[in-house]
């Protein structure tokens, strides 16, 4: 397994992330213990949680159960040296906390993780969408920046990152990264952190997928530039890349299925639309005339992408996940990556 450092840290991880944020909802402690007992044979040795997981639905009694398992996990395999655990703080939310997070919350869910995990350190802990507001899940189409306080956005930044400061002297973090952020909020992040000694941002949790590539422009040339590592979430596009969504199916224990089970629209975040089904469908395929599966397909594009890029990838079970790890020696061809190309320009964000 292909190893990277997150931006200039001194934090290395495998060049594929596990995520957990199904780990207590649909699936069980057991089976979530013998997916990361598999990924750590097969060299992934990267895990990311949040104190939020599970998700799908998020619910308050379920609120930190995934960093249970987790810890669980490691305190049952005493294998902590062997792996590197990213986790997130909450931004504001009906669930977890209405105000999100400021420098003295960032000290008390830094030790409320740190306990549920059963670790003395966090090797990378991100602030898991910003205060002020986000075009992720979808929220691009409608975006307004306009009433965003420029100088209470930077006094906010300042804040958070002298607890960072802070908590990275006392060990208790060693990288600081983002989620869900835009180019200008990274940017200034990466300023304020230089002007007060603080930790740097190494590293930045958005969606990325083939067909969701929003990253490809100002924050690839941030990336690029500034040294900060993609951790690429949905990179099967919550499963669409999959293929089994597709002509109107929603397979049991699905994603989907479940969001339906608790009253939800089963669209995937937003993702579930018809040209988002016309562009999977194009993606099979393409899959099929390269003699590619379009699974393994979707994640070496991620890892081939020309900026530093981790993807995260999830599974409900051991045979889904088998599946990933067994495709992550594929390497695409020069034609490959260029047929990509053109089936976005043909396909382009589809939701």
């Amino acid at each position: 397994m292909q190893r990277m450092k997150l931006g200039d840290s001194g934090v290395s991880v495998s060049g594929v992330c596990l995520g957990t944020m199904t780990f207590g909802s649909q699936t069980a402690a057991a089976e979530a213990h013998a997916q990361m007992d598999r990924a750590l044979d097969a060299g992934v040795s990267f895990l990311d949680t949040a104190e939020m997981y599970p998700v799908n639905p998020v619910r308050r009694e379920t609120v930190g159960r995934s960093e249970e398992i987790v810890g669980d996990w490691l305190a049952a395999r005493g294998n902590r040296d062997r792996v590197q655990i990213a986790t997130k703080v909450t931004g504001p939310s009906g669930t977890v906390r209405a105000e999100g997070y400021d420098g003295a919350i960032l000290r008390q869910t830094v030790d409320a993780s740190l306990q549920r995990l059963r670790t003395d350190r966090i090797d990378l802990y991100q602030l898991h969408w910003p205060l002020r507001g986000s075009y992720a899940f979808r929220q691009n189409w409608r975006y307004d920046p306009s009433k965003q306080d420029r100088d209470a956005t930077l006094a906010h930044m300042a804040d958070v990152l002298e607890a960072a400061a802070d908590l990275h002297r006392a060990g208790k973090i060693r990288a600081f990264g983002l989620s869900n952020e835009s180019a200008w909020g990274t940017a200034r992040w990466i300023d304020t952190a230089a002007r007060l000694g603080a930790p740097r941002v190494v590293a930045i949790q958005n969606e990325y997928s083939a067909l969701y590539r929003a990253f490809d422009t100002d924050l690839a040339e941030l990336a690029v530039n500034e040294r900060v590592t993609l951790l690429a979430y949905s990179p099967l596009a919550a499963g669409l890349l999959t293929g089994k969504y597709q002509d109107g199916a929603a397979p049991e224990a699905s994603r989907a299925a479940v969001d339906l089970a608790h009253g939800g629209p089963g669209d995937l975040g937003g993702r579930r639309t018809d040209r988002a089904i016309a562009a999977v469908a194009a993606w099979s395929n393409l899959a099929a005339e390269l003699g590619l599966d379009p699974i393994h397909m979707a994640i070496a594009f991620i890892r081939q992408r020309p900026f530093p890029a981790i993807p995260i990838v999830g599974a409900t079970d051991r045979a889904q996940l088998d599946h990933l790890l067994a495709g992550l020696d594929l390497v695409l061809s020069d034609e490959a990556l260029r047929r990509i190309d053109r089936l976005h320009r043909a396909h382009p964000q589809p939701y």
